[in-house]
């Protein structure tokens, strides 16, 4: 294992290479090595980030603006939250199908995300999971996704489609405030409720079809 804020603030660091032997990396890792551009991870690596957090801890990876992409092996079960958040130079990555939950904060503010892959295994959506990921224009979410958490893709200002499929059940407050481009929202007869904020401030909309199995709209939908 690699404890928590083990390499923290080398900002001197530029690559590393983690050994087969590792298979847990501890919160804040490598937080602000805002010099590493390349990162190598062990195929038979278990988490990135643990799910004990208080709220205060760092995520692996965050800060790390010069990180460009990074592939994460297929037999990581856990990345955890924040591991990514402000990875301003991080273009594309690979969630592995191992994965069945997007935990909070884990790309938040990382501007320069064009493209992300959703796996089908993936049950649930955490809270500002994508928030202000101004790059990204549009995503598909797998059938497999029943929640979408609050602030989930608030301030997705490059966002112009998004597909929410039937399989989704609830849609958290403020999930996506802010998408400023966002032209046309269908919301699946799967949701009972529509959340305070969820559209505020979607200034492109023109239209939204809501169906007959929505029985309250909160404030500032």
């Amino acid at each position: 294992s690699i404890g928590t804020y083990a390499f923290s603030g080398c900002i001197g660091l530029t690559s590393i290479h983690i050994p087969d032997s590792v298979k847990s990396i501890g919160n804040g890792a490598f937080y602000k090595c805002t010099g590493l551009t390349n990162v190598t991870l062990p195929e038979r690596i278990d988490s990135i980030g643990s799910n004990i957090f208080d709220g205060f801890d760092r995520g692996v990876f965050e800060d790390c603006t010069g990180l460009t992409s990074i592939d994460i092996p297929n037999g990581v079960k856990f990345i955890g939250h924040r591991t990514f958040r402000d990875c301003s130079g991080l273009t594309s990555i690979n969630i592995p199908s191992s994965i069945t939950k997007i935990e909070n904060y884990i790309f938040y503010r990382c501007v320069g995300l064009t493209s992300i892959n959703i796996p089908t295994n993936i049950t649930s959506i955490g809270e500002k999971a994508f928030g202000r990921c101004n790059g990204l224009t549009s995503i598909d979410i797998p059938n497999s996704v029943t929640s979408i958490e609050g602030g989930a893709f608030s301030g997705c200002s490059g966002l112009t489609s998004i597909n929410i499929p039937r399989s989704v059940t609830s849609i958290g407050a403020y999930a996506f405030s802010g998408c400023s481009r966002l032209t046309y929202v269908d919301i699946p007869s799967s949701i009972s409720k529509i959340e305070d904020g969820t559209f505020f401030y979607c200034r492109g909309l023109t239209s939204i079809n809501i169906p007959n199995s929505v029985t309250q709209i909160g404030s500032q939908t």
